[in-house]
């Protein structure tokens, strides 16, 4: 049996232990904001007042669905970015000096020249806008 309750201006339903039940469209509405928030679980709960356990259910659970649901990654999460470049670079005069960027995703750069440092920088510059 569920009991009802005033927070707010909005009823709150509660089930027999006094716990409040979200419904699933608010539920997927804090899971899109928190995707969106760039926070973790543990700091987005807090400050939605959301126990972590409860929401790390809610997470677990979407992730499962989705991995079920398609293993294909929606269009609009694909970012491609054009690199052109001008010349042919010669080869490090030195060998081991090379500088090894690593990109989320698992993707790395190599630079072996030091002009390559601002081609670089605008990449990940650019990486790091959003879409």
């Amino acid at each position: 049996m569920t009991d009802m309750q005033k927070s707010g201006g909005a009823l709150l339903k509660t089930d027999t232990r006094g716990r409040v039940r979200t419904p699933p469209a608010r539920r997927e509405g804090l899971l899109e904001e928190f995707d969106r928030s760039g926070l973790s679980a543990a700091k987005f709960a807090a400050l939605a007042g959301i126990k972590y356990q409860t929401f790390a259910a809610w997470v677990t659970r979407r992730r499962k669905r989705s991995a079920t649901a398609s293993p294909v990654r929606p269009a609009d999460s694909v970012r491609w970015l054009e690199a052109v470049l001008q010349e042919a670079q010669a080869p490090a005069t030195r060998p081991g000096s090379v500088v090894i960027v690593r990109l989320r995703g698992g993707s790395h750069l190599e630079l072996t020249e030091a002009g390559q440092v601002p081609m670089v920088a605008a990449l990940v510059r650019a990486l790091e806008m959003p879409c």
